[in-house]
């Protein structure tokens, strides 16, 4: 029976409906360290090397493009808009992978890669990112400069160069340096023969949720929400969009539209201080489905899985148990006193190892986007496996709810991964076994109180919001300005219907003109204080000469 027939019928509704819950149930809570978002500074060794951290992972069919797939990967955590005067290089040894696994076997048969190369003409004649109004990438005024190199590989095939000196659009100094960022971001945007389109470069942030989860959950009675931990920061992204045969088992994605999704970010083995490096690579990062490495996997594998292959995921069994058994529904338990469910979580296992399909025995009894629904995967070649799965199929929605498939909307996360999809009230259901009794734990229903990212999403390729330009602590009262993105260039809002915004109140949209004027008028500043510092210098020698 195929998806839409089956989720048709009231009982393979009934059953999306409370497996949307789960999205990566356990996954949402407690976590044994420092703040974390998504996957920011999840695992120690990663924390200390954010150039090369995998942060959030996001696939969907592009609501503009209905045969194309885009995919989100994003980088560098925590980004301060103010964090000069270097500001947010991706690293220059690194490699930065988007992996796509179509026949279930959990080794990508696409692997799209990107190495980077930094221009720095400073030098020793200033410290400035930019020594005056960048208008353009190629503006002489712009000392700091990346490009990249695109390359792809299919079924195993050796890599092909598919962009050389791709643009890199720079970080956001701000409104005095970068008067009109949506030009630069728009020239960064490429589109490539045969109708890929490429984009790397800073965005903001598009996570969204309240992090004083850990205080207790919420300070034990839910009365610390509503506020967007992540407002105001940045992330370095690239953004891919493929049509949907480069990634289809065979091209075909009509007979095996379902895929799987994770990204990976590799380092030389050995790095010399300096500058330089030898020995083979190695994986240092990975990341598919979100909060998977921060609240599943334990303190003391964190780090090893971040190195492992999804092939591995089903034979290391502490991991498997903690999705089996997992911490966070006790905890709950313990500070509200809602019961846990019972184990084995063998729902948890259906959605993160084999991914939804009445094919693998699993309690949903519904098909969704495993690669068992493909219809030239060999079953006997399937491994269970930790991805992001995708059906490529499930129309765009007119009207997408922001809680997926747990509202109906089947083309929702865990289907994907939309970026409008609120996947932490989400997946706080799930911590209460919502799939298993198909009902909303009223005690938890209102989630954060976070529903929708700070910043409106854009409705053509790269979508993602622009950089924020704003301080992330410019308000005295402790909270940000809208004005972060606040620029000419932001334009009006272009979101459609696919990534309408789900949220009870209006997006921020007004302008913190204040915020903006004392930002301009320290950029302005910093300007003329480089200048006069090099007249004095001149100025000096000079004198020296004349003695």
């Amino acid at each position: 029976m195929s998806i839409r027939t089956r989720i048709s019928t009231r009982r393979g509704a009934a059953a999306l409906a409370a497996m949307a819950v789960l999205g990566g149930a356990g996954l949402y809570g407690l976590g044994p360290s420092g703040a974390v978002a998504s996957s920011h500074r999840e695992a120690p060794l990663i924390a200390a090397d954010p150039a090369v951290d995998n942060t959030d992972l996001y696939a969907f069919v592009s609501p503009d493009r209905p045969d194309y797939v885009t995919f989100v990967a994003n980088w560098i955590p925590f980004e301060e808009p103010n964090g000069g005067p270097n500001f947010y290089p991706f690293a220059t040894d690194a490699t930065y992978n988007i992996n796509v696994d179509n026949d279930g076997d959990a080794r990508p048969d696409a692997v799209f890669r990107w190495k980077f190369k930094t221009t720095d003409k400073r030098g020793t004649g200033t410290f400035l990112y930019n020594n005056g109004p960048v208008e353009s990438l190629d503006d002489e005024n712009l000392l700091v400069r990346q490009t990249y190199t695109l390359e792809s590989s299919f079924d195993g095939k050796p890599f092909k160069t598919r962009v050389s000196n791709g643009p890199v659009a720079p970080s956001r100094v701000g409104p005095a340096s970068m008067p009109d960022y949506g030009k630069l971001r728009d020239q960064a945007a490429i589109q490539l023969p045969g109708g890929w389109k490429v984009y790397a470069g800073q965005a903001d942030d598009p996570f969204f949720l309240d992090l004083r989860v850990f205080d207790l959950l919420y300070g034990g009675d839910l009365s610390e929400t509503g506020q967007d931990t992540l407002a105001g920061y940045n992330v370095n992204t690239i953004v891919l969009q493929v049509p949907f045969k480069d990634v289809a088992l065979n091209g075909d994605a009509k007979r095996n539209p379902n895929i799987g999704i994770w990204t990976t970010t590799d380092r030389p083995r050995v790095r010399i201080t300096g500058g330089g490096s030898s020995g083979d690579r190695v994986q240092v990062s990975r990341l598919g489905n979100p909060l998977v490495n921060e609240v599943v996997v334990p303190a003391g594998l964190k780090d090893a899985f971040n190195a492992s292959r999804p092939d591995q995921d089903a034979k290391n069994p502490t991991i498997v148990k903690r999705v089996t058994n997992p911490e966070v529904p006790q905890l709950i338990e313990k500070i509200y006193g809602i019961p846990a469910p019972a184990t084995p979580r063998n729902d948890l296992v259906e959605i993160f190892l084999t991914g939804i399909t009445t094919k693998a025995g699993g309690p949903i009894k519904a098909d969704l986007n495993s690669q068992l629904n493909n219809k030239d995967v060999n079953p006997k070649r399937f491994v269970p496996s930790e991805q992001l799965r995708l059906n490529l199929t499930v129309p765009v929605t007119a009207e997408p709810n922001r809680l997926g498939v747990l509202a109906g909307d089947l083309q929702g996360f865990p289907n994907g991964r939309r970026l409008t999809d609120d996947v932490a009230d989400i997946e706080v259901q799930a911590l209460e076994g919502a799939a298993q009794t198909g009902k909303i734990v009223d005690a938890l229903a209102a989630g954060d109180k976070v529903d929708a990212n700070d910043q409106q999403f854009g409705g053509t390729f790269p979508y993602v919001a622009l950089p924020n330009g704003v301080g992330v602590n410019t308000g005295g009262d402790g909270v940000r300005p809208a004005a972060a993105n606040g620029s000419s260039s932001d334009g009006p809002d272009l979101t459609p219907a696919g990534f309408a915004s789900n949220s009870d109140g209006d997006m921020p949209n007004t302008i913190a003109a204040a915020a903006v004027g004392v930002a301009a008028t320290a950029g302005l500043g910093l300007l003329v204080l480089a200048w006069l510092w090099r007249r004095r210098v001149r100025l000096a020698d000079q004198r020296t000469q004349r003695f």
